[in-house]
This record gives C-alpha cells, sequence and structure tokens, in this order.
C-alpha cells in the first residue's frame, strides 16, 4: 500500500496543490497551445514529484536486529560514499568508525533508527548548506545529532542538511526507548547521514553499495573485531 511519510505531509500538500493548479489553469483561461503544453508538464512534474518524493514504503525489517542489539542497521536509503576512522570529540569522546551514506533526490527521505536501544542524546545544530558529499559537512552544515546504547555500547548518528536539503526532521527526545528499523524522521531533499560505530564494529558495507533505511545490515558490534580487520 502506498503511505505519504506524515514528516513532509505539508510539503507534499503544497507540491499537489501547486501541481494540480497549474494543470487546471489552461482548462480556464484561454492559453496558446504551447503554454498549456508547458503548464500540463510542469504541473505533472510537481505532482509527481510530491508523490515520489515524500512516499514512505513499508520495510521488512530483519527479525535478527530487533532481537539482538549488535545488529546495525542502515538508517537511511542512498549510496555509501565514505567509510574511515575518525576522532569524535562532540558525543563519543573517541575513536570511531564513521560509515556516511549520501541521498540523492530520488531516494527515500524517512530515516529509521539503526539499532534497538535507548536514546541518551538528540540535538540540533543550525549551519550551512554545503553540498553533502562535501568532506566539510557533516561537521559545518545543519544537522541533528542522535546517540542510542544499549548492552553493546553507544552508537551515533547524524541527519544532515544539504544544498537541497534544508529541513531535518527528527522525532526522538532523550530517554525514549527505540527498536532497529523503527521511523525517527525524515531528511528533506538531497542529504546525508553518518552512523558513528566504536571500533570495535565490523562493517558488512563497502563504498560504493546502495543500502535501504531499515532493512540493510552495515555492521555488528562485536568486541573481537577492530577497524584494522575490515
Amino acid at each position: 500500500m502506498f503511505h505519504i511519510a506524515k514528516y513532509g505531509l505539508d510539503n507534499f500538500l503544497i507540491g499537489l496543490v501547486l501541481g494540480l493548479v497549474l494543470i487546471s489553469l489552461p482548462f480556464i483561461f484561454s492559453l496558446h497551445f504551447v503554454l498549456k503544453i508547458l503548464f500540463w508538464i510542469v504541473g505533472g512534474f510537481f505532482v509527481l514529484f510530491s508523490f515520489w518524493f515524500f512516499r514512505d514504503p513499508n520495510r521488512n525489517v530483519p527479525l535478527l536486529a530487533v532481537e539482538d542489539g549488535s545488529i546495525i542497521l542502515a538508517p537511511a536509503d542512498g549510496k555509501v560514499v565514505e567509510i574511515k576512522e575518525i576522532t569524535d570529540n562532540r558525543l563519543l569522546n573517541q575513536k570511531v568508525l564513521q560509515v556516511s551514506i549520501f541521498l540523492s533526490p530520488l531516494d527515500v527521505h524517512v530515516n529509521r533508527s539503526p539499532i534497538s536501544g535507548k536514546v541518551f542524546y538528540v540535538e540540533y545544530f543550525p549551519g550551512k548548506y554545503l553540498v553533502a558529499y562535501h568532506p566539510k559537512a557533516s561537521e559545518e552544515n545543519e544537522h541533528t545529532l542522535i546517540g542510542v546504547e544499549n548492552e553493546f555500547g553507544k552508537i551515533a548518528f547524524k541527519q544532515i542538511a544539504g544544498i537541497l536539503a534544508r529541513r531535518v526532521v527528527c522525532t526522538l527526545k532523550v530517554g525514549d526507548s527505540v527498536e532497529a528499523g523503527e521511523k525517527i524522521g525524515m531528511m528533506k531533499f538531497g542529504s546525508r547521514m553518518d552512523v558513528l560505530l566504536p571500533l570495535n564494529a565490523r562493517i558488512f558495507v563497502k563504498v560504493g553499495q546502495k543500502v535501504r533505511a531499515g532493512e540493510t545490515i552495515i555492521a555488528r558490534l562485536h568486541k573481537e573485531y577492530s577497524f584494522l580487520n575490515i
């Protein structure tokens, strides 16, 4: 069944109404044939784009991820553009693995929790709107930083705005309990998601791989693995 993301319902309705108005104008006013075609094309684009961008498809969350707190799912649809070791001085205060996922305007933009656990940190940071794949976008762009912990440790993930994505929506608050694959918000238009994992995480994805939020297992927390084992 087709669903529209509740987080973007306002934008969806604006795009839909605008598109329908443009499609209707040639039937109300006497316009040149070329203008009629132009209005229909532009109006049709707004209608189709609104339905496509704000879609919220069902996902088959792996049962293993719900039952096993060590499993890390992709929190966003898109392409893995970077996997690297960094030092996180803001939240985890240690060296971590950063897995970055880039979302194009054609990807589903509803975000899901990558892990089951308890939310211990949520903070919104205003900032710039660099292109989402820019090296400094993770720190300098507008973003929301979220921390979740369970018996296997703490992880963090960032909803990062981009040159087109001018708004991030996060419904989580400190103290909430979440399940892996649970919907937690949305990034509107092209954007990026960074996942920060302990160095003992075993990574199962590679740069260039396409992932699906709530379905693709991207990593597992396990004490016998380290960054050097990837």
